[in-house]
């Protein structure tokens, strides 16, 4: 038993009385560099949240003490929840609530302990539901940041910094940044990075010293260095990444191709955004004897190039994924690879695995092939094209089309105006075969229960300078289901392998939901009138999905309902998908973006060494071993979520950048709108095509006075009798921004303007 373990069961012993690790050395009669080894242990366990600290220097479990340790989490208005320590790669506990007055000098993100709050101190908490806990923070174990951003103000008496984090209310107290070593020294305005200093009295503001000037704040360059920092993200790569790269060749050679199926004369396209640089996944179509039709999933082999324990592969891992900002990329792979040799780009060799799917005239799979394979794609369609491929009868109509936005000539292949008549009717009869196709696989996934959890996204385009241009909002349209249908149904494929196979690999879990929540949820549903059975039965759920289909509130339900469930993450073991109510589900369609499915890859790889009677190619490591694997799920759910909360934040201070510049139109443009909350000051909305968020205030609404209903739902007019009520459409404009604190005024349209 090693010190860490022989440690927990000690303090967990039902007679232990809480003792200071000097104590139990010496209960144990521990030597000189044995102590030292405690001390270690001791500062790791507590820095974990598995033992806690009570008077003063006493070690004991947190369930003994009434204690949590947990990441504190901020509201905007200032209280907070605490998520009890568990990997992410778990069900996580039910947070535990924290009032405004209760957080201490925590801040957003900080691993703290909370003492929970029970009896009659805990009826002072009017906000808690039934089911909840609720506490106080008594220690910071670790700060979650020792530095952050934020623009530099001038008070009367001192220079302090606003931090970019609503979420963290406190302006930072600063020195006066003329005496600062920066040069140029930082000026009222820029935007800056402060190292924080310790911080102990809440009743004081924290403190610390500015060690970077990014720009001027909320110029774009300085907005995304922000972030960049923030995040921890980094556009350049390492030297001996560099170096590496620069080793690869500049195309792909004759000798890479032995031992590979060889697709490059049968029909392949990709299917992309129009402004898309790095194709992943490439689709075949084969006509088989007897009437039946194979269907290749082909998948830019990133294995062949990044190897095991390379610089390449150790960074790739370190970022987990890419990470897609508004106007840029931070890529998991250098751009060589990206978007040169592991890109599917149009008329080049490319080295892919694939998964090839022979479907017979009833449009059921009758065999399932995995191989290594070598494409070369005919066209890189953009989704739009692809679409029109699909529907549209006039040829004519299909190439007046706009190119993809990355278009080069020489680059991305001829333009559909370029193709020849019987060219461009092969690619929509091509096209269509392969819609009849994955409609059914869509038809029969639904019919077995999946959930069609599809949401529309809001896409941000910024113009030259970066500043955003535009808004569009993308929605899940057939040319999308099409490539989406193909790619989890290899996904699905390919997990079944690995488990039949026991191989030790990376899957893609998504929990069942909590019914705690869904019981939440089901409340909610019944406030809008809405009746649905018990939602813990999938069969309820699907029907209450079709019904918000055409629901006035479809959108603000559906919305919520994700809210309710678990988060998907990555697991060693094949726990399920529940959203597509998949036994077997894993990534594997996109490694130049994921490391997770580069991970598959090889594991893939071995499959085929093992099973597939391929040979083994240079560098090849036979596989994973579990305990690995379970690291890098682990690993590789936090950078996911790293990077989605990074997106979300450039996504929001993009559309705030958007809706500034309509405060300084004469004639504002108007948005439908939908609200999706009503409270005391006003009521909240989601603009429908622009997906932003923002509040309409009460104070606004001039043509009458307005006041709540009893059910908290509604604002009513005293003369009028107008009403405002939770789920209704109306037109708004933009009355006022705040880009720093990313919030956006709204209010209702009138005729009178």
């Amino acid at each position: 038993m090693n010190f860490r373990e022989r440690l927990l069961h000690h303090v967990g012993q039902r007679n232990y009385v809480p003792a200071s690790a000097e104590a139990i050395a010496r209960h144990w009669r521990l030597q000189q560099v044995e102590r030292r080894r405690l001390t270690d242990t001791v500062r790791a366990l507590v820095r974990s949240g598995e033992i806690v600290l009570v008077k003063g220097d006493r070690l004991c479990l947190p369930k003994e003490a009434d204690l949590v340790t947990g990441r504190i989490s901020f509201r905007q208005s200032g209280s907070a929840q605490v998520f009890p320590e568990t990997k992410v790669t778990e069900p996580g506990k039910p947070p535990v609530q924290i009032a405004a007055e209760n957080t201490g000098t925590a801040l957003h993100g900080d691993t703290v302990v909370v003492r929970l709050i029970t009896g009659r101190e805990r009826g002072q908490f009017r906000f808690l539901k039934p089911t909840e806990q609720a506490g106080r923070v008594i220690q910071i174990i670790t700060r979650g940041q020792t530095t952050l951003t934020g623009s530099l103000q001038r008070g009367r008496a001192y220079f302090s910094v606003v931090p970019d984090d609503p979420r963290i209310p406190h302006d930072i107290i600063v020195p006066d940044p003329a005496k600062s070593p920066l040069r140029p020294a930082p000026a009222v305005g820029d935007k800056v990075v402060v190292r924080l200093s310790e911080w102990k009295e809440r009743h004081l503001n924290p403190e610390g010293e500015i060690t970077e000037r990014l720009g001027r704040a909320l110029e774009p360059s300085a907005e995304m260095a922000a972030i960049f920092h923030k995040y921890e993200l980094s556009i350049s790569f390492p030297p001996d990444v560099e170096r590496e790269t620069l080793s690869l060749p500049a195309r792909v050679e004759a000798p890479e191709l032995l031992g590979r199926l060889d697709y490059r004369q049968v029909p392949t396209f990709t299917i992309d955004p129009d402004d898309a640089k790095d194709f992943d996944d490439a689709l075949s179509i084969e006509y088989l004897a007897g009437g039946d039709l194979r269907i290749g999933v082909h998948i830019a082999d990133v294995s062949h190039y990044v190897k095991t324990g390379t610089a390449l592969d150790r960074e790739a891992q370190n970022r987990g994924n890419s990470t897609y900002l508004v106007g840029t990329v931070v890529p998991m792979l250098p751009e060589k690879l990206s978007n040169g040799l592991c890109s599917l780009v149009e008329a080049q060799d490319r080295v892919t695995k694939a998964v090839l799917f022979s479907f017979g005239a009833n449009g059921r799979i009758k065999q399932t092939e995995f191989a290594n394979t070598v494409i070369r794609s005919r066209k890189r369609l953009t989704y739009r094209q692809a679409y029109a491929l699909m529907f549209e009868d006039s040829h004519e109509k299909i190439r007046r089309l706009p190119p993809p936005a990355a278009h080069q000539t020489g680059s991305t292949g001829r333009l559909l105006s370029e193709l020849p008549v019987v060219e461009l009717a092969d690619l929509q009869k091509w096209i269509r075969q392969l819609w009849a196709i994955a409609a059914k696989l869509r038809q029969d996934r639904m019919a077995k229960g999946s959930l069609d959890l599809d949401m529309p996204e809001t896409k941000v385009f910024v113009d030259a300078a970066g500043y955003a241009d535009r808004i569009e909002l993308i929605r899940n349209d057939e040319s999308h289901q099409l490539i989406e249908e193909f790619m989890l149904l290899a996904n699905e494929s390919v997990a079944h392998l690995t488990r039949l196979h026991r191989l030790p690999s990376l899957y893609r879990v998504h929990d069942e939901p909590d019914e705690e929540r869904l019981d939440e949820f089901r409340q909610t549903l019944a406030i809008q009138g809405i009746k649905v059975g018990d939602l813990s039965n999938r069969t309820e759920v699907v029907k209450l999905l079709i019904l918000l289909k055409d629901h006035p509130q479809g959108h603000l339900l559906r919305t919520q309902l994700l809210r309710s469930m678990r988060k998907a993450c990555y697991r060693a073991k094949h726990d399920g998908h529940y959203g597509l109510n998949k036994k077997d589900y894993t990534h594997f369609t996109s490694p130049i973006r994921r490391y997770a499915d580069l991970v598959v890859h090889r594991v893939f790889g071995h499959y085929l060494v093992k099973h597939g009677g391929q040979s083994a190619a240079p560098g090849h490591h036979g596989g994973y071993q579990i305990a690995r694997i379970d690291a890098l799920a682990e690993h590789l759910s936090l950078t996911e979520i790293n990077s989605t909360e990074a997106e979300r934040d450039s996504v929001k201070f993009k559309l705030t950048e958007f809706f500034e510049r309509e405060t300084q139109k004469k004639k504002r443009t108007q948005f439908n709108a939908v609200i999706t909350d009503v409270r005391n000051h006003g009521f909240f909305v989601e603009l429908t095509e622009a997906g932003a968020f923002g509040l309409v205030p009460i104070s606004t609404l001039k043509d009458d006075f307005y006041l709540l209903n009893g059910a908290g739902t509604a604002f009513v007019g005293r003369k009028t009798k107008q009403r405002f009520e939770l789920g209704q459409k109306i037109q708004v404009v933009v009355e006022k921004v705040d880009r720093q604190k990313r919030l956006i005024d709204f209010t209702v349209f009138t005729e009178r303007g």
